[in-house]
Order: C-alpha cells, then sequence, then structure tokens
C-alpha cells in the first residue's frame, strides 16, 4: 500500500494522518499481520525514529476504534493488532508466540448457546492454541 494510500484510508476513518501515525500505520497496514505494539515499536527504532511508548498505544487504540486495525487478545498480557479487520479465527503457536490466520469459512460452530436476554451475536471468532 503506498503512502498516498495509507493516508487516504487514514482520512477516510476520521484519523488526522500526522507524521507518528503514519509511520505506524505505515508498518503495520503493509501487507495482512498481527504485530504486537513492542514490536511496532522495534521496528520504529531500528528504522532510527525516535518514538514514545505511548504514543504507539495511543496510535494502536485510535486506529482499533476507528477500524482500521482489530485488536486480538491472546491472553491477559498479549495483545496483537490486526491488519485484516473483516472477521476470521486464529491459530496462537504458544511456543513461538505467532498469530496466523485461519479464513472464516474453514471452521463452522454448532450447538451455541442460547444469548442473554436483551443481547444479539455481534460476531464469533474463534482462537485455536
Amino acid at each position: 500500500m503506498s503512502r498516498q494510500e495509507i493516508r487516504a484510508r487514514l482520512e477516510a476513518c476520521g484519523v488526522l494522518p500526522t507524521p507518528q501515525r503514519m509511520e505506524v500505520a505505515e508498518i503495520l497496514l503493509e501487507k495482512p499481520q498481527h504485530l504486537a505494539a513492542d514490536q511496532i515499536i522495534d521496528v520504529l527504532r531500528q528504522g532510527g525514529r525516535r518514538v514514545s511508548k505511548a504514543t504507539v498505544y495511543n496510535t494502536l487504540k485510535l486506529f482499533s476504534e476507528r477500524g482500521l486495525v482489530r485488536e486480538v487478545n491472546v491472553d491477559t498480557s498479549r495483545r496483537f493488532y490486526d491488519s485484516t479487520t473483516y472477521p476470521h479465527h486464529h491459530f496462537f503457536h504458544v511456543e513461538t508466540g505467532e498469530l496466523q490466520d485461519i479464513p472464516h469459512d474453514r471452521i463452522s460452530i454448532a450447538g451455541l448457546p442460547p444469548l442473554p436476554a436483551g443481547t444479539e451475536r455481534e460476531s464469533i471468532e474463534v482462537m485455536i492454541r
């Protein structure tokens, strides 16, 4: 995705494309992938960019809120940011810490319990560890 395409995507989601947000977006949106905030910070710093953790975390929160990325909580201490935003499932490789997509149509789910009163299902996502 080109720099102009990334800028347009941010703007379409109501995100002001500041230099720091563009840097994070260029890393995360370059291809379908799952990255943790620390991985993004490492890539930025290896590229010689000075960036604070707070800026990256705030940017990722904004991107998630605006639908540019999806947050995937693997456990209470691990959160990934997924550049693929449509519903799909994941394999989590416990030993390597890698998160891998499973196409949505590769899993079928049967026998769901009734939803609690006053709620409706938004989506179903499966995490296989």
